[in-house]
Formats: C-alpha cells, structure tokens, sequence
C-alpha cells in the first residue's frame, strides 16, 4: 500500500471512528455548548450586558434633565427639589441643581461626572441632527485618510532624534521646498441624511455593533468624523474578530488531542500499530481530517464576515501549530486530567504569543512575530509583504515541522503506552531521536531543531517584558533569554545521559558540548539571518541576540554553557542537573550584561 493511500485510509478510518466513538459522548455535549453559546450571545446582543446597571447614584431638580440620563442603565436617577438635594447631596455621587452638576470628590463621582459629560454630549448631537441647517451646528467635517507610520525605531539606537526638538523657541520650518496641495473638493461625497443618522446615532449603539462594522460596515460614513469624535486608530476591534476566528480552530484541534488520547487509554493504539502502515500514514492520515475542518472553518468565518480571502495564508501555520501541539500533548500526557492541566497551560502560553503583539500592529515592529498582525493588517485593509509573512510565520512552521517529527518518530508502543511522569516522557522523546551509532551528531542535530522553540520562547519573553521600563526589561530579558537558551542546549545531553548513564564521561562531554555548541550557533545563524533581521536590529532584539556578533566568541559561549551544566551532570548525576543548569544561566547572563552595557555606554 502507498503512503498517499495509507493516509486516506487512515482519515477515512479516524472520521469514521470520531463521529461514532466520540460521537456519543463528546459531540453532543460540544454541540450543546456550541448552542448555548450562540443563544447567549444572542441574548447579550439583544439585551446587553447589565453588570454596570444602577452604577451610580444621580439626584436631579429637572425633569427634562432626567430624560437625557433615563437611557443610560448605569445611572439611578432621583428626581427632588433642589433644598431637599442639596441637604442630602453626599448620599448622590453626582448632583444637578439648577442646571450646575456636582460631583462626590470620589473615584466614583469622577467616573459618573465622566459617563454624565458622554451622554450629554450624545443628547447634543442627537438635537443637533434635527436642526434645519446641519452645517451651522458642525460647520467643520474631517475627512480621515490614515498613512502608516515611517517612524525609524531603530534610529534611538545610533543617537538620532525622532521626534521634533524640545523647545526650539521658534516655530518648526519645513526643511526643504513646500509642495502645493490641491484641496479636497468643497462638496460632501455623501448625502446629508446620512449625516445625521450617524449624529442621532453617536452615543446610543450598542458596543457590539461597533464590531460587526469593521470588515463589512458603513463604507463611505466610516471615514467622516466631527472634530470630537477623533480618536487614535487602535487594532482592537480587528482583534476581536481574529479571535473569533482563533477560539474554533483551536477548539477543533482538541478533538485530535483527544482521539490520541482515547487510543492510548483505551489501548485501541494497539491494533493500529499491528498494521503494515508506516507512522508517519497513521500521524498524517489522522490530523488530515482535523486539519481540513479547520480550514473549512476559517473559509466559513471569512466568507460570513467579508474579508479577505489572504488572511487564510497567515491562519495556515497557526492550524499546523495547533495540530502539532495537540499531538505532542496527546502523546505525553498519561491520563485526561494531567491532558487538561497541560492543554490549559499551553493555550494561555499560545494566546499571549499570538494576541499581545497584535496590540502594537501599525506601531512597533515587535508585532511581526504573530502571524495574527498580518491578519488585522490584511482586514485594515493595508495588507502585508512576503518579508513580513516569513517574518510572521516560519517559527509555527518550523516548530510544527519539529514536533511532527518527533510525533512520528515516538508513535511506538513502547512509548505510547508508557505510565512514566510527564517530564520523563518529553526526555524520552528527545532521547528516541539521538542515534546510538552517531550520538554526536545527534546533539548537533538536536541543538539546531531547539532554535524555532528558543527564538518563540525568546519572542514571548520579549513580549511580555515590551512595556516593562528600562533597565529592568533589559536585564529581565537578559536573564530569561539566558536560561531558556542553556536549558534547550542542554536538553539533549540531559536526555542522554538519563538513557544512557554510561555515556556520560569527560571525553564525550567535551565532544559533545563542540557538537552542541556548533549545532546551536549553525541554527541561529541559519534562521536568525534568513528571518528575523527586522526584530535583532532593535534595541530589545540585541538584547535576545546579543552573542551573534562575533562567531568564535558566542561558540565558546555555548560550548562553555553545556560544559557547566554537563559537569554538574557528570560529578552529581540528574540531581545535579538543576543547580547546573542555574550556574550555567549565571555565566550567560554575565557574559550578556558585559557586552550590554558596553553597546548601551
């Protein structure tokens, strides 16, 4: 039989087994949810969400003043004459007398006075949109035409100044000759109606419907906003709606962590094993299914939502990486409680990488690193280069690449039904993939497959030390890019030597620190330079990146680190792995810190 035919018999035969095995159980209940989910949506969207009804506390003299706040559930308002207000005026956090507003010196009297000012505001131009004359009221339009940013951020480094000067005591002048532009043209492009449903409208929607608009939404209204209603333009409603479209994909590739899980504990993996099929027919043929209802899936929620056919492109490595994961995790994990503590654990990790960049899309070139940027990019309406797309997705590709492999290489029985802790299981796959003929060049093979999976954990950090003030990010990032790099270089050696206790002695550890520390150095060099070049450039990317400058002295560095932690191995065994691995982080981020403060001196 062909592998092509092996892998359709094997979706065939995981489709079938999915809707019926899983099928009675699983399915209806996901469904159910899937249900209740929709009708509460629903349900939010008809009613809204009353958790800030009766939020505050409004005593009112006028009942025409009432009528603007009546709308508005977070108020309760009290209607009295002005004397008995007054007398009680501490008991309210805002007070209108007489057409004057108190607040209580309160937090809570500032945010009533605060969400008072916005309805108001709306009642004005709710007024407004029914005078006669329109344009006397908001005699000024902006037409809103939004450039990207050019800002340099790497010119900070070299002492180049990106802002205007301080204070120059004199007016800024153009540099050089002042090109004439032609006005825009004195009519508006779209009718007055529209203008005014949009000003009676200003206020009052419901939050959900400023959502719904940014892929297929009001077109020409979209662009023309009165002077008060400028805001910066933030990605926050477009990453409202990648989610939409991350949550199912991620949900799906549940049901093929599951499927690896109910074979193992259910020993059914058993007879699938006894057939003349290779690994690799029964891990591909049985993420074929999943992987191609995940894409059906995107294609539906990008058909139903309007955009861009091209935002399948970035969605595609992060389907592979979800899969690759979900199988990685279905084979480590020994029962289904220990599965959910580490399929959580891996969605919150996976989230934070994916989510917190796009934060910064249009601002900062740290959002490059998740494939989900070009996603917002791409429904913006700006779009994305090939550069950026490698830039964005060839770590999910390569760590989704690494992990199938490893999958494949570890689905045999002697690994799949093992009851062993789950951090012995994931040294176990490691060890499976080291050759005992050529275990030297295992490690150097093994140290340059880590590097996609330091550069994501590096690119986490980084991500969650961005906002951090200066040095402290620095030194933080310095110290966790340190120890994620000496604990993935002594990840193989560590794995060995708990394989094979005998290998362990000073003249394979030295041989085998050279093979790790050239395999590290050829995989940075490799994907750091065919990649990630925009990121390294800036200040927090040399931080990570640090030791790449000069050749033999990041070879030695590496070479140095799994000397260290090896010979804590070799002198007190696995129980010295940790304290090891600890002094071999110290050395790194002392050699870090050196040539950091000597660039930033």
């Amino acid at each position: 039989m062909s592998l092509a035919s092996s892998i359709r018999t094997i979706a065939a035969w995981e489709m079938n087994r999915s809707m019926t095995t899983m099928g009675r159980s699983v399915l209806p209940l996901a469904a159910g949810l899937l249900v209740l989910l929709m009708l509460v949506t629903a349900f939010a969207a008809q009613s809204g969400v009353h958790m800030q009804d009766g939020m505050y506390r409004i005593g009112i003299d006028d009942p025409e003043i009432a009528r603007i706040v009546a709308p508005d559930s977070r108020f309760t308002p009290y209607l009295d004459n002005g004397a008995a207000l007054w007398e009680n005026r501490f008991a309210y956090d805002v007070v209108v007398l007489n057409g004057e507003v108190y607040a209580a010196d309160t937090d809570k009297g500032r945010a009533a006075l605060k969400t008072l000012e916005r309805d108001y505001d709306g009642y004005v131009s709710y007024v407004a949109a029914g005078e006669p004359d329109l344009f006397a009221a908001y005699p000024l339009w902006i037409d809103l035409q939004y450039v990207k940013s050019e800002i340099d951020f790497l010119a900070t480094q070299s002492g180049q100044q990106v802002g205007a000067p301080a204070d120059t005591g004199r007016p800024p002048a153009p540099p050089g000759p002042v090109e004439t532009v032609t006005p825009p043209a004195s009519a508006m492009p779209i009718s007055e109606d529209v203008l005014r449903e949009h000003l009676a409208d200003t206020g009052s929607g419901h939050p959900i419907e400023r959502y719904t608009g940014v892929i297929s939404g009001d077109s020409a209204m979209e662009q023309f906003r009165t002077p008060s209603e400028l805001s910066p333009p933030l990605p926050f409603d477009a990453i409202i709606l990648v989610f939409v479209f991350i949550f199912p994909l991620y949900f799906t590739s549940q049901f093929f962590m599951m499927s690896v899980m109910n074979e193992r504990v259910g020993r059914a993996g058993e007879a699938l094993l006894s057939t003349p099929v290779r690994p690799a027919a029964i891990v591909v043929g049985k993420a074929l299914p999943y992987f191609t209802i995940m894409l059906l899936i995107a294609v539906a929620i990008t058909l139903f939502a309007g955009a861009p056919m091209t935002i399948l492109l970035p969605l595609l490595p992060v389907i592979l990486f979800f899969l690759a994961n979900a199988l990685i995790i279905g084979m480590a994990s020994r029962s289904f409680k220990e599965l959910s503590f580490v399929s959580i654990f891996f969605s919150t990790l996976a989230t934070s990488y994916l989510f917190f960049p796009t934060v910064f899309a249009n601002t900062h070139v740290i959002s490059i690193i998740s494939p989900l940027t070009l996603v917002v990019l791409d429904i913006q309406g700006d779009g994305f280069t090939a550069m950026e797309y490698v830039y964005s997705t060839v770590l999910f590709f390569a760590t989704s690449i690494i992990l199938f492999y490893v999958g494949i290489a570890n689905f045999r029985e002697e690994r799949l039904f093992s009851q062993k802790p789950l951090a012995s299981r994931l040294a176990d796959f490691v060890s499976g993939g080291i050759s005992r003929d050529h275990p030297h060049l295992s490690l150097f093979l093994i140290a340059g497959f880590t590097i996609p999976f330091v550069f994501m954990a590096q690119m986490l950090t980084l991500v969650l030390f961005f906002n951090i003030p200066m040095p402290l990010s620095l030194v933080l990032l310095t110290v966790s890019a340190a120890f994620i790099e000496e604990f993935a270089k002594s990840i193989g050696l560590y794995a060995v030597a708990r394989e094979r206790p005998g290998f362990l002695t000073p003249k394979n550890l030295l041989l085998g620190a050279v093979a790790i520390g050239f395999g590290f150095l050829a995989g940075e060099k490799l994907l750091l330079f065919a990649t990630l070049a925009q990121i390294t450039e800036s200040i927090f990317g040399s931080v990570l990146f640090l030791s790449l400058q000069v050749l033999w002295m990041p070879l030695l560095l590496h070479i140095a680190g799994v000397l260290v932690t090896g010979g804590f191995l070799l002198l007190w065994g696995r129980q010295g792995y940790g304290p090891g691995l600890i002094a071999a982080c110290m050395v790194h981020s002392l050699y870090n810190l050196y040539f950091l403060m000597g660039a930033l001196l």
